[in-house]
């Protein structure tokens, strides 16, 4: 629980400023509330998600936001059902980042809710959790038809990394019309290090969708999957440097040193974040044939880019050493 609650009573003039007529009174004093954390307090914050004026539903929202006590979750969790855009807004941040998993019946209880913006935003509110129960919901989730549900799913059951759940995402990186969900789901797998994932990333690499071949390009360094280096050094020449500047990261993961020609002419990019990662691509490779590039990127304008390239000029004379 991030709130510790007393008991205390709150003040007088402030309960009635609550049964105010004016909702901007109302408003004030639900703020004013938040800071008295008694249990009255939060009780009456509960009450105020029930006001006739939106604008003292969402004050009471952001006030309980950090509360995580059953029946403040599940009041909150009733307030994704506002009529109102931002009190539902509000609801959804609120129960994101929650830290306790003994909440999880009053989420798991909501989650089979049919209303589609509670169920994805209670998945959210799961992920965190990493509680084994919600995994049978979770892959449930992947069948609905909404999009921001179906990547919600995959955000929990990536966190949960259960076996159970490999097939489900190979398919949904593979085939789900959606490419923010193919891009979570790529993301999801590298949990695992079956043959078939290192596949499905190195395929992902040519989706139509830029997002998902940067998210491809970053999982196969992080799973160390040796056999994709050739796919990295090819999608350097993608059109998007985002996708060329993950692919520069995982290639100097891998150590390849086929790879310095390509990250060498990465070196001279507009772009400087993708110069940077060639440059430290480079160092991580730490192999002579990398040093002209190197002493070139030693006189870049950016000088994050010089630091990097005087740090792997002097990983290659340590390497050498250590081979002489």
């Amino acid at each position: 629980m991030a709130h510790l609650l007393e008991p205390n009573v709150v003040d007088d003039d402030l309960v009635a400023r609550l049964q105010s007529p004016d909702f901007q009174v109302r408003s004030i004093a639900v703020r004013e509330l938040a800071d008295e954390g008694t249990e009255e307090a939060v009780e009456m914050l509960v009450r105020a998600l029930r006001d006739e004026h939106a604008a003292v539903r969402e004050a009471a929202v952001y006030a309980l936001d950090g509360i995580e006590e059953p029946d403040v979750i599940a009041a909150v969790i009733t307030a994704l059902e506002d009529e109102n855009p931002q009190v539902r807004i509000a609801a959804a941040a609120a129960i994101e980042d929650l830290k306790n998993p003994q909440l999880g019946p009053v989420l798991l209880a909501a989650v089979e809710k049919q209303e589609l913006f509670v169920k994805a935003s209670v998945l959210r509110a799961l992920r965190g959790l990493r509680l084994r129960d919600s995994l049978m919901p979770a892959l449930r989730a992947l069948a609905n038809a909404d999009p921001q549900v179906r990547r919600a799913a995959i955000s929990v059951l990536g966190y949960l990394q259960a076996r159970q759940a490999l097939s489900a995402l190979i398919d949904h990186a593979e085939n789900d019309e959606d490419p923010e969900v193919r891009r979570i789901a790529v993301g999801a797998i590298t949990f695992s290090n079956h043959p078939a994932v290192g596949a499905v990333a190195v395929t992902a690499l040519h989706d139509t969708h830029w997002v998902v071949r940067e998210e491809a390009a970053a999982s196969l360094g992080k799973m160390q999957y040796r056999p994709g280096v050739n796919a990295l050094i090819a999608v350097m020449e993608d059109p998007y440097w985002q996708v060329r500047q993950k692919a520069a990261g995982s290639l100097g993961k891998l150590k390849d040193v086929t790879a310095v020609p390509i990250l060498g002419k990465a070196v001279f990019h507009e772009q400087s974040n993708l110069r940077k990662e060639a440059v430290a691509a480079l160092g991580e490779i730490a192999d002579p044939s990398a040093q002209p590039f190197l002493e070139k990127a030693c006189e870049d304008i950016d000088p994050d880019v010089r630091k990097l390239a005087a740090w792997a000029l002097k990983r290659i004379a340590a390497a050498s050493v250590r081979s002489a």
